[in-house]
């Protein structure tokens, strides 16, 4: 089983805090569109025999391509893959795009889960975050979208601002949850500092993250949902009944997927590759056939961290028989060594050892402790 992520590097505009890898300048959309046919084609053989399970298209912003586009990318895909027939297959939406006759085009296309970036249902703090959308768009688009027969929609929001207190945080939840979607996926906002609001807070003109804020909000979201149906199966995930997003758990469960497009990674269970981040040398490379990507084998060191950085994060822990089945007796031996000084921090189930509240508080931190 396995999974492919696709990379669509393109967005409207620049949110002033998003350090993932995206252009403003759509010129070269359709340049970019067949390179990324052209990676297709040269990496079929990457996942071996495996079933494509999922597809998720992400970026960027995804559905900016026009429908001549693509078709051309999902034909190509179809044509050097095999997905089951039950994959789950997502495309990352803003809510400005997703008219009536785009999703009419996106549900012919195949696609059958949306993940929508709403962010915030507050218009002063969209255009602070220099969203393309509005709090009205935001709302809409979610009605828009179920009305023309999407029953799995996750939705972005972020927390943490200096926008959110306690009660329009409690009210945003209230507002997610009248609109009967399957999904949440929450973020506390960081301060990247290679973004527009990471040169403003190093300038002074805006402030740090309140930690405290941050904290509380993350507690009463998981409770909150909790009360509404919602599981809370990964940190900053959460979703009703058999509604987990499929390709992010492959992430998480160490399962093998194959990136296509700049900044994109792959993961074979062995190795590890992550494309160029550089639009215009990708498709130079890609189209001269020249490497157009690193690799790094991994270490058995590096792969036991790589599964408690992840499996740490989730509902499914970190399984003594897993470490000792996948790395050997001495890791065991390690991880138990190191996960005895922290049990306030932690849920055991047999032989399965999860985060409680206060553990997901500092995941990463924890995990660290952890690593070899």
């Amino acid at each position: 089983m396995a999974g492919i992520y696709v990379h669509i590097p393109f967005c409207k505009q620049a949110c002033h805090y998003c350090d993932f890898h995206f252009s403003t300048n759509l010129k070269h959309k359709s340049d970019l569109v067949t390179a990324l046919c052209e990676e297709i084609k040269l990496r079929q053989q990457y996942l071996g025999t495996s079933v494509i399970e999922t597809l998720y298209l992400g970026g960027g912003t995804p559905s900016l391509l026009s429908a001549t586009e693509m078709d051309r990318l999902l034909n190509t895909l179809h044509q050097h893959f095999s997905l089951t027939p039950l994959a789950e297959v997502t495309i990352e939406c803003n809510p400005d795009d997703l008219t009536p006759e785009k999703l009419k085009q996106l549900q012919q296309q195949g696609f059958n889960r949306l993940s929508i970036g709403l962010q915030s249902f507050n218009d002063a703090e969209l255009k602070w975050m220099n969203r393309a959308h509005t709090a009205h768009e935001s709302l809409t688009c979610i009605k828009r979208s179920q009305d023309a027969g999407f029953n799995n929609i996750n939705i972005d929001l972020i927390y943490g601002s200096k926008f959110q207190n306690e009660k329009e945080w409690q009210h945003t939840l209230a507002q997610v949850v009248e609109l009967n979607i399957q999904h949440i996926s929450a973020y506390n906002l960081t301060i990247e500092s290679k973004t527009a609001l990471g040169f403003q807070h190093a300038k002074g003109q805006e402030p740090g993250i309140d930690e405290a804020l941050s904290k509380q909000q993350f507690l009463y979201l998981i409770q909150f949902l909790n009360t509404q149906g919602f599981e809370h199966y990964e940190i900053s995930n959460f979703a009703k009944p058999n509604r987990m997003a499929q390709h992010n758990s492959r992430y998480w469960l160490g399962y093998s997927y194959l990136g296509i497009g700049p900044s994109a990674h792959s993961y074979n269970g062995l190795e590890r590759q992550w494309n160029l981040s550089n639009n215009a040398r990708y498709i130079k490379q890609v189209q001269a056939q020249h490497s157009f990507f690193e690799t790094e084998t991994l270490s058995t060191d590096n792969r036991y961290n790589e599964y408690i950085l992840t499996r740490l994060r989730t509902k499914w822990g970190c399984n003594l028989q897993d470490i000792e089945g996948q790395f050997g007796s001495n890791y065991r031996i390690h991880f138990l060594e190191r996960i005895n000084t922290m049990p306030q921090y932690l849920l055991k189930i047999e032989n399965t050892y999860c985060l409680n509240e206060a553990g997901k508080l500092m995941a990463d931190k924890l995990a660290v402790e952890l690593f070899v």
